[in-house]
């Protein structure tokens, strides 16, 4: 086999101290190993100097491929892509993922950037392997965007097919040990459905795979999840489906089937309120034992005014409570998702969302919450309105790797109210413990000092007081003896970390 039958993977990190195998390459890779190409990936959090790596390998491959979201992956993508063109600028490179599927043009219109691949990437990254190997054009590719003579060319959009039809993901390509020794955790992702029939005004799903969901049988999930687990010895699964309980007669099904082959792995999954507050206590119990240990809800306010403008007009506060109760009593850890900012929030909508929150977490120890601050996205029905709103767009693809919801400054709230909210969410942060995915090694003496400051944080918290935030700058200190098994993901701070957990000749 010729060593040009090559294909190089890149995927840059999300700055997330969780990291685990790229599942999005993992898909596009299984028709490529099928049809006879190999696949190379180098993943940035498991390989220091990665540009080096990825100029290494691509010196005898047909292309460079990255997948990526709006956010700061794009910092890493543009760096690599950047340092291929200089060492080759007739080098193809292929961008794949939500943000090229999104933003098509101004993704394409970057001087680093040959092709990309919009929606479903498995057919279509085959068959440009295929054109690219052959030397042929990419016209009959269906959705392809590419350039010819200055010009940007795209071509017709792919179907979507379902997710059944769809070939199995190439977990074996994977280093789930070097992932491991960097968060301390052997976890994976895992797809069991595409699409959610609900159309949050914030949520991109749409922009990609429409409002039409669709499933794999209950049954092959049960075993391929099983023998997923069981081959990699993975001991979680984040289920990473939009909503995992549109069909909960199937979601029951996949509980008693993993009851029955006696899966050994945890999981957890994403729903809305509305559905997971249809389980009864036993659906909940039996779901527990089949190693269900986490429902993440987006929650996103507390206020009607602002759940109409999301157009969420079927969420109902009674269900989150039920949730919460349901789900704690049965062993399942209730997640729940806030979006601070939306366009429409003042200072008495933001205060009804706080004091849901304390009263939740003081009613229901366990449950937890997650903070962002709104940001638009490309895909999501708000985006077209980002203008009138006062938001300046990124006009080029470099511009989008600090869109970030952690950090987002908008119109209406910036300067002073945007640093209080950022502070609220620091003693939000505190007041209650919440469980990531990267274990952490905590002593003792530190976990006591954390607990002591998350009674002032929820007294600051319910006095809405956030002046002189010392307790925010205590925790920082022992944040910093606190051992993490995962160096930064943060590109600057990559090459300090220690090369001996995993070697760029073992990292992919």
């Amino acid at each position: 086999m010729s060593s040009k039958r090559k294909v190089v993977f890149f995927f840059p990190s999300f700055s997330s101290r969780e990291a685990t195998a790229p599942l999005g390459i993992l898909a596009v890779s299984t028709p490529l190993l099928k049809a006879g190409y190999s696949v190379t990936i180098i993943d940035s959090t498991l390989t220091p100097n990665f540009e080096k790596r990825v100029l290494a390998e691509v010196k005898d491959a047909l292309c460079l491929a990255i997948s990526l979201v709006t956010g700061p992956m794009i910092r890493e993508t543009v760096q690599v892509a950047r340092a291929v063109k200089a060492w080759n600028p007739e080098f193809p490179v292929v961008l794949g993922g939500w943000h090229p599927s999104l933003l098509p043009d101004q993704t394409l219109e970057a001087d680093c950037v040959d092709v990309v691949v919009r929606g479903q990437g498995e057919e279509a990254m085959l068959e440009v392997v295929e054109h690219l190997e052959a030397g042929e054009p990419l016209d009959k590719v269906l959705g392809v965007g590419f350039k010819r003579d200055g010009s940007l060319v795209f071509t017709p959009i792919r179907p979507l097919r379902p997710i059944a039809e769809l070939p199995p993901k190439a977990y074996h390509l994977a280093d789930f040990d070097a992932y491991e020794r960097l968060c301390g955790r052997r976890w994976a992702m895992y797809t069991s459905s595409l699409a959610c029939p609900f159309n949050c005004s914030y949520c991109t799903n749409a922009g990609v795979y429409g409002r039409n969901w669709n499933a794999l049988p209950a049954e092959q999930v049960v075993e391929e999840t099983h023998d997923l687990t069981t081959r990699y010895d993975i001991e979680m699964l984040w289920i990473v489906d939009d909503n995992f309980l549109v069909d909960i007669d199937r979601a029951l099904k996949i509980g008693e089937g993993l009851v029955r082959v006696g899966g050994k792995f945890r999981w957890s999954i994403q729903a809305t309120t509305n559905l997971t507050a249809r389980l009864t206590a036993d659906d909940l119990r039996l779901l527990h034992r089949a190693g269900l240990h986490q429902i993440c809800q987006g929650v996103d306010s507390a206020s009607p005014k602002i759940l109409k403008l999301m157009n969420k007009t079927f969420q109902d506060f009674e269900s989150i409570y039920l949730s919460a109760e349901r789900c704690l009593a049965a062993g399942i850890r209730p997640s729940f998702n806030i979006i601070f900012g939306y366009p429409g929030e003042g200072a008495p909508e933001r205060q009804a969302t706080l004091r849901f929150i304390m009263d939740v977490c003081q009613r229901y120890p366990g449950a937890e919450f997650w903070t962002n601050i709104f940001t638009p996205y490309p895909g999501s029905p708000i985006m077209p309105h980002a203008h009138e709103l006062g938001i300046e767009l990124p006009s080029s693809l470099e511009g989008w790797a600090d869109y970030f919801p952690r950090y987002t400054v908008l119109p209406w709230l910036n300067g002073r109210e945007h640093r209080r909210v950022q502070t609220m969410r620091e003693y939000l942060r505190m007041a209650f413990d919440r469980q990531p995915i990267a274990q952490h090694e905590v002593s003792p003496a530190v976990r006591a000092a954390q607990h002591a400051l998350s009674l002032p944080a929820r007294w600051r918290l319910n006095h809405d007081f956030y002046a002189l935030p010392f307790e925010v700058w205590i925790n920082q200190r022992l944040k910093r003896r606190m051992k993490v098994s995962k160096p930064s993901v943060d590109a600057k701070l990559l090459e300090r970390a220690a090369a001996a957990n995993c070697s760029p000749e073992t990292a992919g």
